[in-house]
Formats: C-alpha cells, sequence, structure tokens
C-alpha cells in the first residue's frame, strides 16, 4: 500500500506555498503523481429593483474567478516543477466542496488547508473542511496554515474503538511505515482503563506486524478531549496525528464541540483524518 497519487486543494484566499512545499516533499516520498484542483462557484446574483441581474456583474464575477484559478494553476505547476514525475490540474466553476470531493475518486489522499475557529468561510468560494472530511471518500490530510514542513518520523494515533479509527489508522500505513516511532493513545472514560489498554495494545501490536515501531499509551479523560489530544501530541513530538473523523453523530458532535472539529479548526498539528 502506498500513495501513488496524491491530490492537493488550493485557496484562492490564502497561500498555498506551506501546504504546495509539503505536497512536493510528498510526492518525492512515495514517487506519487499530484493533482492539483481549486474551485470558485459565483455568489448569488445582485437583483435590482426591476428584478433583473446586471450581466455586467456576471461576466466580471466570471472573468474574476477566471484569472484567480488560472494563477493558482500557475503557481501549482510552478511549486511542483522537478519535484514529481507528472502532475494534473483541474478546477471548475462550482462550490468546492461538490467538486473536490467529485474528484477525489482519483486519489489515494487528498491535501487540504485548516481555518482557524473564527475564520468565516463562504462555501462558494472556499473548502469547508468540516463537511469535506465526511464526504470525500478518502483519507484527507489537513495542514494548520502555519505548518511549514512534516516531517512524519514520531506520529500521535488518536485511538477509539470506532470504524472511523480503524480506517485512518489503515489509511495512514504508509506514512505509519516511513516514522521512526507511533504512540497509540486512547482517552478513557469511567474507570475503564483496562479495556482502553487492550484497545491500544492490538493497535500497537498490528502495526508492528507491519513494521511499524508503536508504543501504546492510555490516559483518563479530564477537560476537553481535544486539548488532551494536542497536549500529547506536543509531550510526544508528533508532527502528525492520525484521527477517525466524526466519530458520534454530526448532531452530537456539534453540540458537544466534538474533537473532529477542534482538530480541524484549533490544531497546530498535521492531522490525516478517515471517515
Amino acid at each position: 500500500m502506498s500513495y501513488r497519487t496524491l491530490m492537493v486543494h488550493l485557496d484562492l484566499d490564502h497561500s498555498n506555498d506551506a501546504r504546495l512545499k509539503i505536497t512536493g516533499d510528498l510526492a518525492e516520498r512515495f514517487d506519487a503523481t499530484v493533482i492539483g484542483i481549486a474551485a470558485c462557484a459565483q455568489t448569488l446574483p445582485v437583483y435590482y429593483n426591476d428584478g433583473f441581474i446586471s450581466e455586467s456583474f456576471i461576466d466580471q464575477d466570471q472573468i474574476e474567478i477566471k484569472k484567480r484559478l488560472e494563477a493558482a494553476r500557475e503557481r501549482f505547476e510552478t511549486a511542483l516543477k522537478g519535484r514529481t514525475k507528472k502532475i494534473e490540474w483541474r478546477s471548475a466553476m462550482i462550490q468546492p466542496n461538490v467538486f473536490v470531493a467529485d474528484e477525489s475518486r482519483a486519489a489515494d489522499l487528498i491535501i487540504i488547508g485548516s481555518y482557524r475557529k473564527n475564520d468565516a468561510l463562504d462555501p462558494f468560494r472556499q473548502l469547508i473542511p468540516g463537511d469535506f472530511v465526511t464526504g470525500a471518500g478518502r483519507p484527507v490530510l489537513s495542514l494548520p496554515q502555519e505548518i511549514a514542513r512534516l516531517d512524519g518520523q514520531r506520529i500521535m494515533i488518536a485511538w477509539k474503538d470506532t470504524r472511523e479509527s480503524r480506517r485512518a489508522v489503515l489509511d495512514a500505513l504508509p506514512l505509519l511505515r516511513s516514522c521512526q516511532k507511533a504512540t497509540v493513545v486512547e482517552i478513557y472514560e469511567d474507570q475503564e482503563r483496562a479495556s482502553a489498554q487492550e484497545h491500544v495494545d492490538d493497535v500497537a501490536a498490528w502495526l508492528d506486524r507491519q513494521g511499524v515501531k508503536a508504543a501504546s499509551l492510555v490516559q483518563d479523560s479530564f477537560g476537553k478531549t481535544s486539548d488532551q489530544i494536542g497536549n500529547i501530541a506536543r509531550e510526544t513530538e508528533a508532527d502528525l496525528i492520525v484521527a477517525g473523523a466524526y466519530g458520534h453523530s454530526r448532531l452530537r458532535e456539534w453540540v458537544l464541540g466534538g474533537v473532529t472539529r477542534d482538530l480541524l479548526s484549533k490544531g497546530s498539528c498535521a492531522t490525516l483524518f478517515s471517515h
């Protein structure tokens, strides 16, 4: 198992330089084809008092979107030149979440940027990470804007005994096999330490059979789970977290301020999600 094709989403409103550098590093590591992708839909048209839409407004908006998509393509091709044997470019004037999710069929791993909690996101012009990770059907590597490199030598697996976590560990296997050490972590509740230890020991043993040096760690739940995950990542010097996305229902995640959402919007570490 390897990542033979990477897909990297380019934002039209933020710098993509660090994300493209990390994509190039991964492409060289896995000898992968890279697909660059961007999309932007027209905003809702402006209606005038007589009920008609300004054609000049529509035309100018289309021209501006096409210019920005072309600029993203040029930046992508410049950044990846000489770093991989093959690159492709895909773009469309459509909502980014819809387009990128549909095109995900062509890739093994999707690379996107994360946003800060208070960032205002426009679904017509920007990828909405929280919705995207559940609809892509592929593992998604989310990179905070401030991350300039991803060595992936120390990886933390945020384990919860769910389908999503099991899928995430399998999807992350190419990265896990090239790391120096992985730590499988479960935060347990209600005095369930024994079963939590059994879970992480099983995962660590499975990883060992896959050629991955792994340790296991269980910790009692206190405070906010996402904060504990972040603290453990710093303590273990991890620069990548592997996690299942939305282990609970979306409604419960929203009500509780779910772990997945916090890792996407507040995390300072790269995170590979699977759903």
